[in-house]
């Protein structure tokens, strides 16, 4: 599930959509009952605040954060990627057929993208990064394997 920054999808949010939002973060399955008497309002008021949010485009969709037990068993790395003039298109299209590409994002600096890779062993993860190298239009990657998580604010309102 993509997730688009609040502060700078629509200025129209009040106090009381952002304490929504916050909420259907933390517990996307949290009853609209439940959601209301947190909320201090009508249960239809909220079914049409969230009816509104998901009509403008600020809930984009409802997805599942997964454990920290399976997440155990996930090498992770990041992957800076620098192309070729003119490849960049072609480059994230082959990207994007790859399963094991979790996210890509354009960047500054000397890099073009920079990809967040999952994989279930180390030698997968290696059989990826070659095969990344190899894309058509890759000029060099450079990769940092992730050993932990200190700080993980994703699920945070504006993030």
């Amino acid at each position: 599930m993509q997730q688009a920054s609040i502060e700078h999808s629509d200025s129209r949010l009040d106090v009381t959509d952002r304490h929504l939002l916050t909420l259907l973060q933390a517990n996307a399955r949290e009853s609209v009952a439940l959601l209301a008497r947190k909320l201090g309002l009508a249960r239809t008021t909220v079914v049409a605040r969230i009816a509104r949010l998901e009509k403008n485009g600020i809930i984009a969709g409802y997805g599942v954060r997964l454990g920290q037990t399976l997440e155990e068993h996930v090498v992770r790395s990041y992957c800076f990627i620098s192309v070729r003039p003119k490849t960049g298109a072609q480059v994230a299209a082959a990207l994007k057929r790859l399963p094991e590409v979790e996210e890509l994002s354009a960047v500054s600096g000397v890099f073009d993208y920079l990809a967040l890779l999952r994989c279930s062993r180390v030698e997968q993860l290696d059989a990826l990064l070659d095969q990344i190298g190899l894309v058509e239009g890759v000029n060099h990657t450079q990769s940092s394997i992730v050993l932990s998580r200190k700080i993980d604010r994703r699920a945070a309102l504006g993030q």
